[in-house]
């Protein structure tokens, strides 16, 4: 349905003349008229005000479908990182209507990712004023445990770090879907990061019977299990026969550059990084190996090279990915100039 009509019916349905309508707007009747005939259209300034006169949302002004719904809050969620509360409310809404349809997989997706973008601005706020809370008082441990939480840092204790939740979680979710290559990943993943290596062996054992697992992934995770036994000379010779056997498989390069990059052999790590980043055949390609190339320059010191890895991204993002405006381009236009002041 067109705007005009959209409004011509709301407007009857809330009892109002164009007079009535234009006056709450603050406009000549004649607007009203004009928009309902097609001759013009609505200021966009004029939405939220029409929305709320109505009692609508304004994606209702325009009749969208749900599917068109759907994406224009996916797309406003990549670009925005702080929602305004009426339009966070909006989405919840109309999401939490769609969660027992047909739509139910996509809403339950949306809502998750709707719920993290509020989560992470508050994380990022909660941050900020956690750090200056500690630099105030280095000598307390204070607001610590919210920069654990909301900036990943490392603790102590093992009971906070252990990833036992995760591994249940996993586990569930590998028994009721044997055949899934994904979620033995995410198991494996957990179990090793806890070095529950004879566990992880078992799900590896169970993960190599399914047709479609990656064989380069499962002899990194073959490598990174003997790793977690502290056998270091028996999970080179994995990874150094997984190169020789695919030494121009970027997804080899890239789970080899991983492996050096956990044993903080930097150097090799960055030049396997480098590989697998120029022998890759998609377009657009991902930025995993530049961000850990980033990573690894800023931990050696060198920001000046942890910058041009940035730079690097921001290009690939630009024109690759063809982002103008995204909250991922953002994050790494800032990165970029964090680095180079830190660099100067």
């Amino acid at each position: 349905m067109e705007l005009g009509k959209k409004i011509k019916q709301l407007r009857f349905k809330a009892g109002l003349t164009q007079e009535q309508l234009a006056d709450r707007l603050g406009i000549g009747a004649q607007s009203v008229s004009k928009w309902e005939n097609a001759v013009s259209m609505p200021d966009i300034t004029a939405l939220p005000l029409l929305a709320e006169i109505f009692g609508v949302s304004i994606d209702d002004l325009f009749d969208l479908t749900n599917e068109q719904r759907f994406n224009r809050i996916e797309n406003r969620l990549d670009i925005e990182d702080d929602l305004p509360q009426d339009v966070f409310m909006e989405y919840e809404e109309f999401l939490k209507t769609q969660l027992d349809g047909q739509n139910k997989k996509r809403a339950t997706e949306l809502i998750a990712y709707l719920y993290w973008n509020r989560m992470d601005m508050f994380s990022a706020k909660a941050a900020r004023y956690a750090e200056d809370a500690v630099r105030l008082s280095p000598g307390e441990k204070g607001c610590k445990w919210i920069l654990n939480k909301t900036r990943g840092h490392a603790v102590w204790d093992w009971n906070l770090r252990n990833h036992t939740a995760a591994i249940n979680f996993y586990r569930e979710i590998c028994d009721n879907n044997p055949g899934l290559c994904l979620p033995h990943y995410y198991l494996l993943d957990n179990l090793i990061a806890d070095r529950r290596a004879d566990e992880a062996e078992k799900v590896l054992g169970r993960l190599s019977t399914i047709k479609d697992a990656d064989p380069v992934l499962c002899e990194a995770y073959r490598a990174h299990i003997a790793l977690a036994r502290f056998d270091e000379p028996a999970a080179d010779a994995i990874i150094d026969a997984m190169l020789a056997a695919n030494g121009e498989n970027s997804a080899a390069l890239f789970e080899a550059a991983q492996y050096y990059a956990d044993k903080c052999d930097y150097d090799r790590a960055i030049e396997l990084y480098e590989l697998s980043f120029s022998k890759s055949d998609c377009r657009p390609r991902f930025q995993d190996e530049l961000m850990a190339i980033a990573d690894i320059y800023e931990i050696k010191g060198d920001c000046a090279k942890a910058a041009e890895a940035y730079g690097r991204i921001v290009d690939l993002l630009q024109n690759e990915w063809h982002m103008t405006e995204e909250v991922e381009l953002k994050k790494a236009m800032e990165a970029r100039a964090r680095l180079l002041a830190k660099a100067q």
